[in-house]
């Protein structure tokens, strides 16, 4: 088993996020998580994500705040703990439209190993 305790998480930079802090709560490290990683997003009042897709399947939980998630088909204001899943390769823009931060819990496998 590993434990990872919240002071020990490190952030990291999600490409075409802005007004965004994010924290790796685990995965990529050496005992840890063989098939997905866990991240913690902060979203400030106005910030967000995209649109852009990724070929990666992603799980979205809202713990606090507001998140408004656009897709083609749809668009949908998630709560706490409100989740979703995001398919391989659709596009998708994530925002706060509030005025309080909206944390999100984010889990993603891990990207393929290229040859």
């Amino acid at each position: 088993m590993l434990v990872k305790r919240f002071g020990e998480a490190q952030p990291y930079e999600a490409p075409n996020h802005y007004d965004m802090r994010s924290l790796r709560l685990l995965g990529f490290e050496q005992g840890g998580p063989e098939r997905l990683w866990i991240g913690l997003s902060h979203f400030l009042p106005g910030g967000g994500a995209g649109p852009d897709s990724s070929p990666l399947e992603k799980v979205y939980v809202v713990l606090q705040g507001a998140i408004t998630l656009k897709t083609a088909a749809t668009e949908v204001v998630l709560g706490p703990l409100d989740s979703c899943c995001i398919p391989p390769g659709e596009v998708r823009e994530v925002k706060n439209h509030g005025n309080e931060v909206a944390t999100m819990l984010v889990a993603m496998p891990y990207p393929e190993k290229t040859p």
